[in-house]
C-alpha cells in the first residue's frame, strides 16, 4: 500500500468508525453527512471522494466491522468452509474453545462496536449476512451431522439464541467475567455440564 492509498484507506476507517459511534445513538435515517464529517474530522468534499451518500458509508462501515471480527480468528479456522465435505466431523465442532476464543475476544475489545451491531442489525443487513452463513456454512455442517434439511433452521436459531442471551448478559456486566469463564458457561449450557448429551455432540464437549 502507497503513501496515498493508505491515506485514503485511514480516512474511510475514520468514517466507518464515526458512522458506529453515531449508530450508537440515534437510527441511521436520522444521521446526516454534516454529522458524519464533524464526528471524524473531515470536510464534506473528503467525504464525497469516498462515498455518493451515507448508504455508501453504511455498507462499507458493515463490511469493516466484518473484517475486523474475522481478523480475530486464524487462517486455518476461517478456511474451513473450503473443507465441509472432506475434513473430519470434530472440525465442524464450533461450540469449543477454538471458535468461541477469538469469537467472544472480539466482543470484550469492541463491546460498544458490538452493541451497536446487535441495537442496528436490520439497518446494517446482518440478516443477509446471517443468510449467507446459514447458507454456505451452517447448513453444510448440520448436512453432515444427518439433520433434516427442514429441522436445520430451527435447530441453529436454538443455539444462537442461547448464546446470544449469554453473550447480551456478558455485556449488561461490560464482561467483567473473564473470556475462560464465558467459553464454560456455553460449553455447558449447550452440551450439558454432566457430559450426558448425543453422540454426535460428544467429541463437542470433550473436545476431541
Amino acid at each position: 500500500m502507497n503513501k496515498n492509498e493508505s491515506k485514503y484507506f485511514n480516512t474511510a476507517v475514520k468514517m466507518d468508525k464515526a458512522l458506529i459511534e453515531l449508530l450508537e445513538k440515534k437510527d441511521f435515517e436520522y444521521i446526516t453527512v454534516k454529522e458524519v464529517c464533524a464526528s471524524a474530522g473531515v470536510n464534506r468534499s473528503t467525504f464525497y471522494l469516498h462515498y455518493e451518500n451515507t448508504y455508501d458509508l453504511l455498507e462499507e462501515a458493515t463490511r469493516y466491522i466484518i473484517d475486523s471480527f474475522l481478523a480475530y480468528f486464524s487462517v486455518e479456522t476461517k478456511s474451513i468452509a473450503s473443507r465441509f465435505e472432506s475434513c473430519e466431523l470434530k472440525e465442524l465442532m464450533f461450540i469449543s474453545p477454538e471458535y468461541l476464543l477469538p469469537y467472544l475476544t472480539f466482543i470484550k475489545e469492541n463491546q460498544r462496536v458490538f452493541r451497536t451491531s446487535i441495537k442496528q442489525f436490520g439497518t446494517m443487513d446482518f440478516n443477509g449476512v446471517y443468510n449467507k452463513m446459514f447458507k454456505y456454512i451452517f447448513n453444510p455442517i448440520l448436512e453432515r451431522f444427518d439433520f433434516p434439511a427442514n429441522d436445520r433452521v430451527y435447530i441453529l436459531k436454538f443455539y444462537l439464541t442461547g448464546i446470544t442471551a449469554v453473550v447480551m448478559e456478558w455485556l449488561e456486566n461490560d464482561c467483567a467475567e473473564d473470556v475462560d469463564s464465558i467459553i464454560r458457561i456455553i460449553i455447558d449450557c449447550v452440551l450439558g455440564k454432566s457430559g450426558s448429551c448425543p453422540d454426535r455432540y460428544t467429541d463437542m464437549r470433550t473436545n476431541k
